[in-house]
């Protein structure tokens, strides 16, 4: 295991107490390997039924608040209240997470989202719905949230094992994906036909499938995982483990700046459609579809790696942003939407790289409260970069917005690839590789040997 300063160009593998009962055969290295266990499996088929819900939900919620108030900031005000709860309680759902039994947790946040989608529809559907209904209801999700994202996440392990974990978490992000493909395009349809209530409708219903798979597993069939006891203290040990862990810290660090000020999609999307192209609902969603049939692209490449490396996840960070700039700046329509492809591929490329390297770097029984420090960071931070981006949007346009957020994912990337290439000894060497200009960090010893012949 390679947990030390240099693990940037390392791979990030299990932890060391963890063993297999044998080399990984051909059929767990598969790009769907972690389908042959069935727990995982009753997860997975529940998952992407109530994920094509949530994108419809997602999608028409957003369309909504645009078509109620008109400003993409109410747009960006609605998703900071559903991030907002795990900024702010963020580490206490991962608490609860270590605690308690997962399955018995997820079975009462998915009947609560089921919920909270019912009670949309109905305001909705009878034509009672106020854009403050919408942001109630955003900050309710967003409270089930900050204990259901951190207990689904560590949930995953307890499925599959360790020697399966990578493969299930890019599978997880394919699944969602996925879904993602058919929810915007179904939303669009929808909206623009039967109005936004039967897709609120279709989005509560949907989270019947995932009850019916926890309640449907096998327990006896989940690996065993010590829970945390009760006690003081546990979120100040949380904490002070990640601090003491630069492969864990910074990663964590740079999905922070990403998450808070590059995955702004419902915002600039919106934007796009309605200020700079000026198209309907039906091509908002096919936009958000482009995006993620990158997004599946590259969760199903990343299902296929076999390890993770962080030098992996800070170019990608950059590539990323550089993408967004780059959308930011099109003048053509049929650009903007073909450089969309690349962003998600590139965007679920680092998500998936610093979920799996933190979550194989940590002990089982702080996994909990790391992944919720980790979706706080990544997702708390929307609550600030929401209406923030969503001020510049209105304020100086959409093409400013989008590049803005672009340009700071860029900058973090590189900064932090500089502070671990700092941390683990490496230095900046320009040389040739293979017959080709090669520019990388090494560790210092190597540099005189991969610099050019005088």
């Amino acid at each position: 295991m390679s947990t030390g300063p240099g693990a940037d160009s390392a791979p990030v593998h299990e932890p060391a107490h963890y063993s297999r009962t044998g080399p990984p055969t051909r059929a767990s290295r598969g790009t769907f390997s972690s389908l042959g266990i069935r727990n995982y499996r009753l997860f997975f088929s529940g998952a992407i039924v109530s994920n094509t819900g949530t994108w419809m939900a997602r999608i028409t919620q957003d369309w909504l608040v645009l078509s109620l108030t008109g400003s993409a900031a109410a747009v960006g005000i609605t998703t900071a209240l559903q991030f907002l709860p795990m900024l702010l309680f963020g580490l206490y759902g991962g608490v609860i997470a270590d605690r308690y039994p997962k399955r018995r947790l997820l079975l009462v946040s998915q009947t609560a989202l089921g919920l909270c989608g019912l009670t949309l529809a109905l305001l909705t559907l009878t034509g009672q719905v106020q854009v403050w209904h919408v942001y109630l209801i955003a900050f309710l999700l967003g409270m089930v949230t900050v204990v259901d994202n951190p207990t689904r996440q560590s949930f995953v392990s307890e499925m599959v094992g360790p020697a399966q974990l990578r493969n299930a978490v890019s599978l997880n992000s394919a699944n969602f994906q996925s879904a993602r493909l058919v929810g915007p395009a179904v939303a669009g349809v929808l909206i623009s036909t039967v109005g936004s209530g039967w897709a609120f409708l279709i989005n509560a219903l949907s989270f019947l499938a995932p009850i019916a798979g926890l309640l449907l597993m096998r327990t006896s069939e989940l690996h065993k995982v010590e829970r945390a006891p009760r006690g003081k203290g546990q979120l100040r040990e949380g904490l002070r483990y990640v601090a003491g862990r630069p492969d864990l810290i910074w990663p964590i660090v740079l999905v922070g700046f990403v998450g808070t000020f590059g995955f702004n999609f419902p915002i600039w999307l919106t934007a796009f459609s309605g200020e700079v192209f000026h198209v309907g609902a039906g091509t908002y969603g096919f936009l958000n579809t482009l995006m993620a049939a990158g997004s599946l692209a590259g969760a199903l490449l990343a299902a296929r790696r076999g390890s993770t490396r962080l030098r992996m996840l800070v170019v990608a960070a950059g590539v990323f942003g550089a993408l967004e700039i780059a959308a930011a700046l099109s003048p053509a329509f049929w650009l903007f939407a073909l450089l969309l492809v690349p962003i998600g591929m590139i965007g679920l490329t680092v998500n998936i790289s610093a979920n799996s390297a933190v979550q194989m770097a940590t002990d089982p029984v702080m996994r909990g409260r790391v992944m919720s420090l980790y979706m706080m960071v990544f997702a708390g931070g929307t609550p600030i970069g929401a209406p923030l981006l969503g001020w510049v949007t209105d304020t100086y346009g959409a093409r400013v917005g989008f590049a803005t957020g672009g340009l700071v994912s860029l900058l973090a990337a590189a900064a932090i690839g500089l502070i671990l290439a700092r941390v683990g000894g490496l230095k900046l060497a320009m040389g040739w590789h293979h017959g080709h200009p090669s520019v990388r960090f090494v560790p210092q010893e190597r540099e005189a040997e991969l610099a050019p012949a005088a």
